[in-house]
């Protein structure tokens, strides 16, 4: 017969406990571990989320307006937004008063970027959206993005090529009222000449018409490829196609 210490039921007792412990830390440890593994993967979801995805995409055909060839084999407008002729009253868009921006994505994440020379005219009719016509010319040189680095490359060959094509135009050529959702709701209808090549486009935009001003909000997406932008970027990192493009027009109608 096996005789105990007094001492063997706390030693027992304690290293019951050291078990306990040892247990609970591999516990938290592995808790740890699977909260930076969920946080991880959220991260990276929303790295790879397409901005575009919930974005209306616009539809894209020939231009509408005449067209001549230029040196490259793409397409010259022959109407821009300094030249085009007013009918109403000539609104003027500028840096100041409105913005016109984009954002582009990869496979990793995604980059904010804009316009910051461009000069325009809301030709408004009547104070009716739907009588009225809006262009603007945008030096393409003045492109700017989140990351220095990227702003230089998107001004070479492989994007944007700004010393071939100095300047992107943009023409609407119908404004027509979207019944379906409501007042201030428009569908806009323009020729897009970006990169040598001019394209009608159609896209959804909120205008309002009021004393003080007309406005022109509209968040929407064009396929890059259309207008010959087709660098692919890395094979691990693809660029896609799709990039929204943000218009926050707003010009102070004259007293």
């Amino acid at each position: 017969m096996v005789k105990f210490k007094e001492t063997d039921g706390g030693e027992k007792l304690e290293k019951n406990k050291r078990v306990l412990r040892i247990t609970d830390k591999i516990k938290e440890e592995n808790m740890n571990k699977l909260g930076i593994g969920v946080l991880s993967l959220a991260v990276f979801m929303a790295a790879c989320e397409d901005p575009a995805a919930n974005k209306p995409k616009a539809q894209t055909t020939a231009p509408a307006t005449n067209t001549a060839t230029n040196s490259t084999g793409g397409t010259m407008s022959n109407t821009t937004a300094t030249t085009m002729e007013t009918k109403g009253t000539a609104l003027p868009l500028t840096p100041e008063n409105s913005k016109v921006e984009f954002v582009g994505s990869k496979v990793t994440g995604k980059h904010d970027g804009g316009f910051k020379m461009f000069t325009g005219t809301i030709d408004l009719v009547n104070a009716k959206p739907e009588e009225s016509k809006v262009s603007f010319d945008i030096d393409a040189n003045s492109i700017y993005s989140d990351d220095e680095k990227l702003t230089g490359h998107l001004k070479s060959a492989d994007f944007f090529d700004v010393e071939k094509y100095p300047k992107a135009t943009f023409v609407s050529t119908k404004i027509v009222p979207d019944a379906a959702k409501g007042a201030g709701n428009y569908t806009v209808t323009g020729d897009f000449d970006l990169h040598g090549q001019k394209k009608s486009i159609v896209f959804p935009a909120k205008i309002t018409v009021d004393d003080a001003q007309v406005a022109v909000e509209s968040e929407f997406s064009i396929n890059r490829k259309d207008f010959g932008i087709i660098y692919a970027g890395k094979t691990d990192d693809l660029i896609r196609d799709d990039v929204v493009i943000k218009l926050n027009l707003k010009s102070p109608r004259k007293k």
